[in-house]
């Protein structure tokens, strides 16, 4: 049974989502400030955050940028109403993706179990692919440039093997939304952008002349072999 921790401090919030949860087949793990929600995430086990914007002790960003060090769990945020700034915080730091307050517990249960679908695949197939220096395992969801380990979110990787296994073409922000996010994906194209930003700030950590993710402009973006 997957189990989610749910940080909030509003615990009539918290018990609509535990209520929620287990009626969907959850284990909910409650925590009411950033600090208990990372004592609890460190314990082990977590399969998804939920995680609140405005928490004391720590918030919901700075609890997202710790986790994001240490794990590639995926994580929704929740935002205030019309704070455009706060959502596209989160997804610059690794959400993958975030819900409105004030929301239906339904559609948050349904954003939830849009991403346990994403992650609930079977990895017995060996699937590994290599370019160059770069190096994708997505039996063990790694990368590496070199000799270089490159940590990448889950949702970074798949970007990152989506490109690279399929060199040159070029992808629209809707066909990523539609084949990485799924087609019951409530968000929107600067989802895409962001994790791509993000994802190109990591690989640009290492040297890799021979190849890159290159912007089409006003298309959108591909896998750039050079000199090849």
């Amino acid at each position: 049974m997957y189990k989610i921790l749910i940080a909030d401090d509003n615990k009539q919030i918290t018990n609509i989502l535990s209520s929620y949860a287990k009626n969907d087949g959850y284990t909910p793990l409650v925590a009411y400030d950033g600090k208990e929600a990372l004592e609890i995430f460190r314990k082990g086990g977590i399969d998804l955050c939920l995680l609140d914007v405005m928490m004391p002790g720590m918030d919901g960003f700075e609890l997202c940028r710790t986790i994001r060090k240490e794990s590639n769990v995926p994580i929704i945020m929740v935002t205030a109403k019309g704070e455009d700034y706060e959502r596209i915080m989160g997804l610059d730091i690794g959400a993958d993706d975030y819900v409105v307050k004030p929301f239906s517990p339904a559609e948050v249960m349904a954003r939830v179990r849009a991403v346990m679908r994403r992650i609930d695949t079977p990895e017995k197939t060996r699937n590994t692919f290599t370019f160059d220096n770069l190096h994708i395992d997505l039996d063990n969801y790694s990368v590496k440039i070199g000799e270089a380990n490159i940590v990448l979110t889950k949702k970074e990787i798949e970007l990152l093997w989506t490109f690279a296994t399929n060199k040159d073409k070029v992808f629209s922000r809707d066909n990523l939304l539609d084949s990485l996010w799924g087609f019951d994906y409530f968000g929107d194209t600067r989802t895409v952008d962001s994790h791509i930003k993000r994802l190109r700030a990591k690989l640009d950590t290492v040297p890799h002349p021979k190849w890159d993710i290159k912007t089409i402009w006003g298309v959108g973006y591909k896998f750039e072999v050079r000199d090849e």
